[in-house]
């Protein structure tokens, strides 16, 4: 699994043919491309409406490429009523397969203008990862590391006042038991600044199996 952080809650994620993008604000301060930039795309995925999670951005790259948008039944309804042709609406618990990729919406406490808040939980024939989008710890988390076994990659927000902070997101680590997880969601702005390495300090002592991979803007791994 090919990861690219293009900053702030956004991925690239590619594995066995499939080109993922989640929550991808391109306009955004920490951004390395635009949206002009992405000429393929098989799925976008949109956890919610705030702007920082890209979701104009995924209308432009839809429309551009013809890929498939997945978010919350209301988000994705006005996505397709906004001129995206191939949208697949989705709520809690649910999931929908394309093309050999499962993508499962889970849910998430924070906030929002349509819908509700959502995660993502994606299942390559190869590969399993979750996006927790913007939310703060859930005892419920630890469903998922029973559901979704083995969870190769995480990806959380360690920033605080929107959502979780370092030590949250390490109890999320403990509970989701993943094999990787990237910190998300942080130093984009001043409110929102923490320390990755704290993090990974506090999960190498709750959760010594997980390796941590800490990525600046622009940055890729395989996972």
């Amino acid at each position: 699994m090919k990861v690219t952080f293009l900053g702030h809650a956004s991925f690239k994620i590619e594995e066995d043919g499939k080109i993922i993008y989640v929550d991808p604000w391109l306009t955004g301060p920490t951004s390395p491309i635009t949206v002009d930039d992405v000429d393929k795309a098989d799925i976008v995925l949109v956890t919610h409406d705030h702007g920082d999670h890209g979701y104009a951005e995924a209308l432009g790259i839809c429309k551009n490429t013809g890929a498939t948008f997945i978010a919350i039944n209301e988000l994705a309804h006005k996505a397709g009523s906004q001129g995206v042709k191939d949208i697949h609406t989705l709520n809690i618990g649910g999931s929908v397969n394309i093309g050999g990729v499962v993508v499962t919406l889970v849910q998430a406490f924070h906030s929002c203008g349509v819908g509700a808040p959502t995660g993502f939980v994606v299942r390559f024939p190869s590969g399993t990862f979750y996006h927790a989008g913007d939310t703060g710890v859930f005892a419920s988390m630890s469903l998922f590391a029973d559901l979704y076994s083995p969870i190769d990659l995480v990806l959380i927000p360690i920033g605080s006042y929107f959502t979780c902070d370092v030590h949250q997101a390490a109890l999320a680590t403990k509970l989701l038991k993943p094999k990787n997880v990237i910190p998300m969601h942080y130093d984009t702005f001043p409110v929102i600044e923490a320390n990755p390495e704290k993090f990974k300090h506090l999960v190498s002592e709750t959760s010594p199996d997980t390796n941590v991979i800490i990525l600046k803007p622009g940055e890729e791994t395989e996972i």
